[in-house]
């Protein structure tokens, strides 16, 4: 895990939302539109280096959350441990009863996804808006 910042604070929606900003490169915006929600916004690169920071701020908040939506169009990079912690991410979101889904439209996400032949394990949405629609 690497060094990080955290800033929070309510809307008025009454929901939260928290920013974690890693030394490596990673920006996390985690928000809870309503009880049981869980939106994270991902920014930079999703590698051996940040996915472990994905991981954690997901699996810390899964028990909390029905449903979990994961922002991917702000990731830059996407490798092979970002590819694996998906995975891990969506055997915890089923183990916990959770729904995980991700928000993207960006070719860098989803090519790696579909030349790991990764997609069809995901329900894949065009918006968060979407997502969160269902």
């Amino acid at each position: 895990m690497t060094d990080s910042s955290v800033s929070g604070s309510g809307d008025a929606r009454g929901g939260t939302s928290l920013r974690q900003e890693t030394d490596d490169g990673l920006d996390l915006t985690l928000d809870q539109p309503t009880e049981g929600t869980l939106v994270v916004a991902v920014t930079g690169e999703l590698d051996m280096l940040t996915a472990p920071d994905l991981r954690q701020a997901v699996v810390d908040r899964m028990s909390s959350s029905s449903t979990i939506v994961l922002a991917l169009d702000g990731v830059v990079f996407l490798g092979t441990s970002g590819l694996a912690v998906l995975i891990e991410l969506r055997e915890h979101a089923q183990r916990a009863g959770t729904t995980l889904r991700l928000a993207c439209t960006e070719r860098r996400v989803l090519r790696p996804l579909s030349i790991a032949g990764l997609h069809h394990l995901f329900e894949i949405r065009d918006s968060v808006q979407a997502a969160l629609e269902e």
